[in-house]
């Protein structure tokens, strides 16, 4: 799995690593075109536990900036033809868990959802499209605005002329990592963006990244071929009892190398009671 911010767990762990704030500020503020006065960068959140399709870990970023603006950033490679769904309920989770700390509906902030995508999603060119909610008859108002989601088709960008005078571009063409043309010229007009190659270096040789990378690949895999035999198959059930024998292989996997159980039960989606009984061998 190549070292690039396409990986997602060289991205979550690139953007979320204490010291690297500055990264994922220059990156939003591109993006959002919002200046970015303070951020808070959180632990993944666990949003529960989904359908099969949802249990495979996806690695996100969230963080809350300025005032209390929510962002979700989500990297996602392959094409599962469920991202807009995906999405849309992620983003309700968020308002349920900011209204269940007891804020009022009328004081929940705005919330963000960035899809970060390696594939088409959308029939036209742009590749980077910000969704609103208008009136059906009047599309110009705006009624719905509490959530924002944000599509990012990076083989869209590859195939465009990108003005490299905006950041935004230049963070994009370092995340994409195909166009050696593009980087160079992003490097050159973003001094932020000649670090993060350095930083890649360290993260290469951290031990727990790649152990961390190593375990997502093979669930990946796993949960790909699990995919494959269920649909043949037709059968849910078995689905989902492979995909948790999967968690525990892993589970198993990561108490060896002596990880601790918060860490496995956020990477796995299994509770803590179920690691503790792999835990006594049960």
């Amino acid at each position: 799995m190549k070292n690039n911010l396409k990986n997602d767990v060289i991205f979550k762990t690139f953007f979320s690593r204490k010291g690297n704030e500055a990264f994922l500020i220059d990156f939003l503020e591109a993006l959002l075109e919002i200046k970015i006065e303070t951020i808070k960068i959180e632990q993944e959140v666990n949003l529960g536990r989904f359908s099969p399709q949802e249990k495979t870990g996806s690695l996100d970023i969230q963080a809350i900036l300025n005032d209390g603006i929510v962002v979700d950033i989500e990297m996602q490679v392959d094409d599962r033809h469920n991202i807009i769904a995906r999405t849309m309920f992620y983003g309700a989770k968020q308002i349920t868990r900011l209204t269940a700390k007891g804020e009022e509906y009328a004081n929940i902030k705005k919330i963000m959802m960035i899809n970060i995508l390696n594939y088409e999603l959308f029939p036209f060119e742009n590749y980077i499209t910000k969704t609103v909610t208008v009136m059906d008859h009047h599309r110009k108002y705006v009624v719905i605005d509490g959530i924002e989601w944000y599509f990012i088709e990076l083989p869209k960008f590859r195939k465009s002329k990108p003005d490299m005078e905006k950041k935004v571009n230049q963070w994009l063409a370092i995340i994409d990592d195909v166009d050696e043309e593009l980087i160079e010229m992003a490097k050159e007009k973003n001094e932020l963006l000649r670090k993060v190659e350095v930083e890649f270096v360290e993260l290469s040789g951290d031990e727990e990244t790649r152990r961390i990378e190593e375990l997502k690949d093979k669930w990946e895999r796993d949960y790909k071929s699990g995919m494959s035999y269920a649909r043949k198959e037709g059968l849910e059930q078995g689905m989902e009892q492979g995909e948790k024998n999967k968690s525990i292989e892993i589970a198993k996997e990561m108490l060896e190398n002596g990880e601790k159980i918060e860490k496995i039960e956020k990477y796995t989606k299994l509770t803590k009671v179920e690691i503790e009984k792999l835990k006594k061998g049960k």
